[in-house]
């Protein structure tokens, strides 16, 4: 393996590196293969089976099978991006961490907000996520004319998800054992799902509107194919997909990252890709043709498989996705509630939250006071956005932001010699630049009124950044000239990226999808691809000249 490179100081990457170390052992190796990808595969079954075939087909009709096929493949190659560095370097919080060793403190800073941000707003997603199917049960707790939770349901949602953090509490590896279970039974019941509907949808008895509804009502691509891309960030897509990530935040706590790790993922998104293809498909034949008068934006079901399936005469299959309404968000919650823990742990070692987050309970093996902060951010985060919907469709081009720093850190470890060079996975010098081209791609995809509410996030981003630094020299940890030192290397490893940004948010404002029209759908596609490509390039030979030129390794103070 090769050795990180020696240099003095100790306050370029991390603070308090002997003590993150420290709480880094308190962690309990414990999750096998069959347990990482009962995470994955659990995470990614959550509510976004129960809705984003829904939302995906009101936004992009049966299009949305492109969607859906487009969305997979993106996650798959980010995946096997992510399977390389997680062989390379299993930590727990490695979302967080990867950037800092790659291109330094700035990229981090801005990676590690949207990354905590994405994934604090999945167990209040969850929750609102019970709630509503919930309503079948508890008419007072969802609002469907406004679309939102009642106070009723609100109590509700902030009760589930502190049962969330109750059940991360006690250690791993009772997690392990009960998520195992927990998944078995959230494959089996969107798999009968899917069975059952596409069978109503080859039977014109049953009421479906079978096979006519693909090319009815608008034709396959009533808004055209420019609306199904956009559906990729938009319709909930990516974060039905996404909770892949969480076998990488528990890497550090596997048996056998190296072998165990790629393994999960690739399994992980095989699986589900195959699995929400097919209930997109059963959506699309199942559906009333009667509920697709006004079109596809027309249909606005409550709890969108239970209601089919009523509306089909399956009496006992509505009872079932109505218990498993609470149990498959549930558990996919319980799951990133475990992993943003470690993300918080992540950012507190990379010296961007108090070193009191960074403690692990020796005991459980548990970050516990990460838990409980996730909780009351989470909290907050629900009260001005009570809906699935509301929450997840600014979230789609974050989760997919968050994610492409990777496929960069990627060729900067292997080239810098960071890690064992046989942990290596084929294709990664296509596979790298091509996932973060397209996850490029996907966000202008997303329309500027989807993106324009992430402005604020990347913004914060830049003035944490700012306040850690000068808190830094207001407490003595480091001088005045060290932190101007600490900088410059920063703005090497990390200017490509705002660059990036800047320009992202530029051609999304000027496109035609909800911006000033400045140029087409095509060309502005042509514009965002070769932008990100030079970027991605840009990033690369960053990180390559932080790591050498940086007094500290990164990786010598992890």
């Amino acid at each position: 393996m090769s050795q990180p490179h020696p240099s003095p100081g100790s306050t370029q990457v991390d603070v308090g590196a002997a003590r993150a170390e420290a709480e880094n052992r308190k962690l309990h190796r414990r999750l096998g293969f069959w347990s990482l990808l009962a995470a994955g595969v659990g995470s990614v079954i959550g509510s976004g089976w129960l809705f984003a075939a829904m939302y995906a087909a009101r936004a992009a009709g049966p299009a949305s099978l492109v969607s859906w096929v487009l969305g997979g493949a993106l996650m798959l190659m980010i995946a096997l991006v992510y399977a390389e560095l997680g062989m390379t370097r299993p930590e727990s919080g490695g979302l967080v961490r990867y950037p800092l060793y790659s291109n330094g403190r700035l990229a981090a800073t801005v990676i590690a907000m949207a990354v905590w941000l994405s994934y604090v707003a999945n167990p209040p997603t969850e929750a609102a996520g019970v709630a509503q199917y919930a309503a079948a049960w508890l008419p007072g707790v969802y609002d469907a004319h406004a679309g939102v939770l009642t106070p009723a349901g609100m109590a509700l949602a902030l009760a589930l998800m502190g049962l969330f953090v109750l059940l991360n509490y006690f250690g791993v590896a009772l997690f392990a054992k009960s998520n195992n279970l927990v998944t078995a039974i959230k494959v089996l019941v969107p798999a009968l799902t899917l069975l059952l509907l596409l069978a109503s949808g080859f039977d014109a008895r049953s009421g479906a509107g079978g096979i006519a509804n693909l090319g009815g009502h608008g034709g396959f691509a009533p808004g055209g194919y420019g609306v199904a891309l956009g559906a990729v960030a938009s319709a909930g897509l990516i974060f039905s997909y996404s909770g892949f990530r969480n076998i990488v935040e528990l890497s550090g706590e596997a048996i056998n990252p190296r072998r165990d790790v790629p393994r999960a993922l690739v399994a992980t998104m095989l699986l589900t890709i195959a699995l929400y293809v097919g209930l997109q498909f059963a959506f699309l034949l199942a559906l009333p043709s009667r509920l697709l008068a006004d079109g596809w934006q027309g249909v606005n079901l409550e709890s969108p498989f239970a209601d089919l399936a009523r509306m089909l005469g399956m009496s006992w299959l509505y009872w079932m996705l109505i218990a498993d309404s609470m149990f498959s968000p549930s558990g996919a919650a319980i799951i990133f509630t475990s992993a943003n823990a470690r993300n918080v742990f992540g950012i507190a070692k990379n010296g961007l939250l108090p070193r009191s987050l960074m403690q692990v309970h020796a005991g459980s093996g548990i970050p516990r006071r990460a838990l409980l902060m996730n909780y009351l951010v989470g909290a907050a985060f629900l009260l001005p956005l009570p809906s699935w919907h509301a929450i997840v469709r600014p979230l789609g081009a974050l989760i997919v932001f968050t994610f492409s720093i990777g496929a960069v850190a990627l060729p900067v470890f292997r080239a810098e010699g960071i890690g064992d060079a046989g942990a290596r996975l084929r294709g990664m010098r296509v596979i790298a630049p091509a996932a973060f081209v397209v996850s490029s791609l996907v966000i202008y995809w997303a329309t500027w009124a989807v993106l324009r509410p992430t402005l604020p996030v990347m913004l914060a981003a830049l003035v944490w950044y700012a306040v850690v630094r000068l808190r830094a020299t207001r407490h003595g940890i480091v001088s005045s000239a060290e932190v101007a030192r600490h900088a410059a290397a920063d703005w090497q490893g990390g200017a490509w990226l705002l660059v990036y940004l800047a320009l992202i948010y530029l051609l999304s404002y000027a496109s035609t999808r909800g911006g000033a029209g400045w140029f087409g759908e095509l060309q502005g596609s042509l514009y965002t691809a070769i932008m990100s490509l030079g970027c991605y390039f840009w990033g690369v030979r960053a990180g390559r000249r932080y790591v050498r030129s940086s007094r500290l390794h990164p990786i010598a103070q992890s």
